[in-house]
């Protein structure tokens, strides 16, 4: 898969007096992109910024040859995003129709449309879960069940907020396999450090700012110093 070039270009986001981030000006290429920071930094502004749910008040975001500011629409299909809480994600009330709820958007016929939900399942090692209700699922099954929704959409690239922050290890563990499988590219945002080992680049946010941006070890290093100083 091909994916296209996120870019950020002179992106400032300010709420009211207050600069969430200031002057940003990279280009995300990698397949596996970590991004760290204090509580604070902006790490969760700037996630949302790559597929439109937050627009930049000054500089462009760009997908490919679209930008946020213009073809929001067009880039939630590209871009999808898994939150921290699967709650705030889960619709509907079985795990299939969940699934299958983002798809209607697409315009599939609707033999396609079940044939995606029960690939995605599948691919996820979550079949057995397609008819139970989603309120009974534990911590980590809703979790697959987001990203499964998300999957379900075929994005070229997944945002991920803190995804495992309210995983035990287990499920944690399990989830981080699911991320290392996956074909997309994958920018996930977090506190899990260990999450970014294997990750071929490691952005950290300080201040609204770029602080660091480099090798997994390296950013890693960098925000613990930062940390303890």
């Amino acid at each position: 898969m091909e994916l296209p070039s996120i870019g950020l270009e002179n992106v400032s986001v300010r709420y009211g007096d207050r600069d969430v981030l200031k002057d940003i000006n990279i280009s995300l290429n990698e397949q596996r992109i970590g991004v760290i920071g204090a509580n604070g930094a902006g790490k969760s502004t700037l996630s949302r910024l790559l597929n439109g749910l937050v627009l930049p008040t000054e500089g462009s975001v760009r997908i490919g040859d679209l930008t946020t500011s213009q073809h929001a629409k067009q880039i939630r299909r590209q871009v999808g995003f898994v939150f921290q809480n699967p709650a705030n994600q889960i619709i509907m009330p079985i795990v299939s129709d969940d699934i299958a709820f983002g798809l209607k958007n697409l315009s599939l016929p609707k033999a396609e449309r079940i044939q995606r939900v029960n690939e995605t399942l599948h691919e996820l090692n979550i079949s057995h879960l397609a008819d139970r209700e989603s309120h009974t699922l534990s911590g980590g099954e809703q979790q697959m069940v987001a990203l499964a929704s998300v999957l379900a959409m075929r994005p070229e690239t997944i945002i991920f907020d803190e995804p495992t922050t309210m995983l035990d290890l287990r499920n944690r563990l399990a989830f981080q396999h699911e991320i290392s499988k996956l074909s997309q590219r994958a920018i996930v945002v977090t506190h899990d450090l260990e999450i970014l080992e294997d990750f071929e680049r490691v952005l950290v946010i300080t201040d609204g700012t770029v602080a660091f941006d480099g090798q997994p070890a390296d950013a890693i290093a960098h925000y613990r110093q930062w940390s303890h100083a």
